[in-house]
């Protein structure tokens, strides 16, 4: 009897220290993986349809990926419960709406949206205030206009000041909004590759002092105007761009950027830039490209033709103008006696009106002209 006793209060034991510590704070919520050494939580391809309410305050590094999230509401992840989440991967979810304040956390360095179907972005998803974010990555999650618009509301806000790496790749991107990029003075690194980029005339890299690497690979640039080559040139820290797998049109408007491709060190990989239009040149390397091949002795300058056009016709009509004058002096004579005819003819026929006007105004001539006709 004294051994079954010990033995019952022993499982009693084990049992209110079980209970006891699946209520600690530090304990890992149903479906995830916890560690608290490497201060990680792990939350993968557990069809979660929410953040877990009871995520524990040590995390660090918070993986929620291949779920259900459709939505984060405000304060998904409680500032006051997850004071040292710096790491926040959300990528492969079915997010589409994030709210404002879904994401205000104090130590937020690094965070993934990849993947997300995003429909609605909250220019104040990060709270009011700036914050700490260093990384971020929306690799495949911007494929809705409004969605691009809003990251560019929010980045010019000065909200993401902190920002040093911006991956916006894989989302067919056609063209940028105007500044999108000119609040990130801290920016080092950002990603454009593999969108439908078709120019970067609205594009300004102006204040980004700091950056070292663009991505503009797997586009359908066709060129690179003057100013945005000028732009290129006044970064002082950048050292990568890569420019692979674009659609180049090799006509006279490209003389500039390969100017600029044969001086520049920046450009990765340059000696495999090819030609993709027009057909003559499809293939053909950009650095071997010469004047000849491009045919452009004189430079396309649409705005020059105009007013050289405008200059041509003037001196037309000066000229036209000159010979009707001179016409006019040779023959001023004839054009006199013609003038003088004309003033003649025109006073005969006006004075047989006043003639008979007069008729018809006095009764007594009246019936005396009737009188004759009798």
């Amino acid at each position: 009897m004294p051994g079954r006793g010990a033995l019952c209060l022993g499982l009693l034991l084990h049992v209110l220290l079980g209970c006891g510590s699946a209520q600690q704070p530090g304990s890992c919520p149903d479906l995830c993986k916890c560690s608290e050494p490497a201060k990680t939580v792990k939350c993968v391809n557990r069809n979660l349809a929410a953040v877990p309410p009871d995520l524990p305050p040590y995390v660090r590094n918070l993986f929620l990926t291949g779920n259900r999230l459709a939505r984060l509401p405000p304060g998904a992840f409680p500032a006051q419960r997850l004071p040292d989440l710096s790491a926040l991967n959300l990528s492969g979810n079915h997010l589409r709406t994030v709210e404002a304040g879904a994401l205000a956390l104090p130590a937020l360095r690094q965070l993934d949206l990849s993947g997300n179907p995003l429909l609605s972005l909250s220019p104040h998803a990060f709270g009011e205030g700036g914050s700490p974010l260093e990384e971020l990555s929306l690799r495949g999650a911007l494929r809705d206009h409004g969605v691009l618009l809003s990251l560019a509301t929010m980045l010019q806000s000065g909200t993401l000041r902190n920002l040093s790496r911006l991956e916006l790749a894989d989302n067919g991107l056609l063209l940028l909004p105007p500044g999108m990029f000119t609040a990130l003075p801290a920016l080092q690194q950002l990603d454009l590759s593999n969108n439908s980029l078709v120019g970067l005339g609205n594009v300004s890299f102006q204040g980004l002092s700091q950056l070292q690497s663009l991505n503009l690979s797997d586009n359908s640039l066709g060129v690179l105007r003057n100013d945005t080559l000028a732009q290129f040139r006044g970064l002082p820290a950048l050292r990568r761009i890569s420019l692979g797998r674009n659609a180049w049109v090799c006509d006279c408007t490209i003389e500039d950027l390969v100017a600029w491709l044969k001086e520049s060190d920046q450009v990765e990989g340059k000696e495999a830039l090819t030609c993709a239009y027009p057909d003559k040149m499809l293939g053909k390397a950009l650095l071997k490209i010469s004047s000849l091949d491009l045919n452009c002795s004189v430079p396309i300058d649409l705005p020059s033709q105009l007013q050289t056009s405008y200059v041509f016709l003037g001196i037309v009509l000066a000229l036209i103008g000159a010979i009707f004058l001179l016409v006019l002096y040779l023959n001023r004579k004839g054009i006199k006696k013609w003038m003088h005819n004309i003033r003649d003819a025109c006073r005969d026929h006006m004075e047989g009106y006043h003639y008979r006007y007069e008729i018809n105004a006095d009764p007594r001539l009246t019936n005396l002209s009737t009188n004759s006709d009798v």
